[in-house]
C-alpha cells in the first residue's frame, strides 16, 4: 500500500500515513497536498484531486519530541541510498562492520547497506580484517530524515523553500547519498 508523508503546518516531517487516510485528510480541509504522484489522480464521483505523495497540514499539530530514530534494515538501506558501502552498487542487504559474532550490535554506527557478494566476501570480519574500505561511515539519521528517507522523498527539502508554491503534481528529486536532509557530511577523511 502507498505511503504518504505528513508534514505539520511548518513544515516538520510528522508520519506517513496510508493513501485513503492522506486523502480523507484534504477532503476533510485539514491538509493540502504539497506534492503529489506525477499525473495520478484520486477521482471520485463528483471530484477529482492529485495522489498526494506529501501532505501538510493546515494547523499546527504539538509533538512531544523524538530524540533518536528508530533502527532498522529498511531504515539502514534507506540512510545509504540502497548503495554498497563498500563498492557502491545495488545493495539488497545489511552488514555488520563489527560482526554481532564480535559484539557488534544492531545500531546505526554499526551496520551499512551491502551488496550481497561483498557481504558474503567480508563474512565475519571486520572491513579491515577483510581488506575492504567503508566508501562512507555509518551515522545515525535524525527522527525526521529516517522518515522522509524510508519513504524515498531524501532529496526534499523540508524546510519548505521547495515545497511552497510548487505545483502540487510536482515530484520532488532525489539527492546523491548523503544528501542535505541528513544533516551534515558523513564521508571518510582520507588517511594522510
Amino acid at each position: 500500500m502507498r505511503k504518504t508523508l505528513v508534514l505539520n503546518a511548518t513544515y516538520e516531517p510528522l508520519a506517513a500515513v496510508t493513501l485513503q487516510r492522506a486523502v480523507v485528510l484534504v477532503l476533510q480541509d485539514k491538509a493540502v497536498v504539497e506534492r503529489a504522484h506525477a499525473g495520478r489522480r484520486v477521482r471520485g464521483s463528483s471530484l477529482e484531486i492529485p495522489m498526494p505523495r506529501v501532505v501538510r497540514l493546515k494547523r499546527y499539530v504539538r509533538v512531544p519530541f523524538r530524540q533518536r530514530a528508530t533502527w532498522s534494515r529498511r531504515g539502514v538501506l534507506a540512510r545509504d541510498g540502497f548503495r554498497c558501502a563498500y563498492c557502491g552498487k545495488r545493495a539488497t542487504t545489511v552488514d555488520h562492520v563489527v560482526p554481532r559474532s564480535h559484539g557488534g550490535q544492531d545500531t546505526w554506527l554499526n551496520t551499512v547497506a551491502a551488496c550481497a557478494a561483498d557481504n558474503h566476501r567480508k563474512a565475519n570480519r571486520t572491513p579491515e580484517q577483510a581488506g575492504m574500505r567503508l566508501l562512507c561511515r555509518p551515522f545515525e539519521p535524525t527522527p525526521d530524515a529516517a522518515l522522509v528517507a524510508a519513504l524515498g522523498l531524501s532529496g526534499t527539502d523540508l524546510s519548505g523553500a521547495d515545497l511552497r508554491g510548487a505545483e502540487p503534481g510536482a515530484m520532488p528529486g532525489t539527492a546523491a547519498r548523503g544528501g542535505e536532509v541528513w544533516g551534515g557530511s558523513h564521508e571518510l577523511a582520507e588517511a594522510g
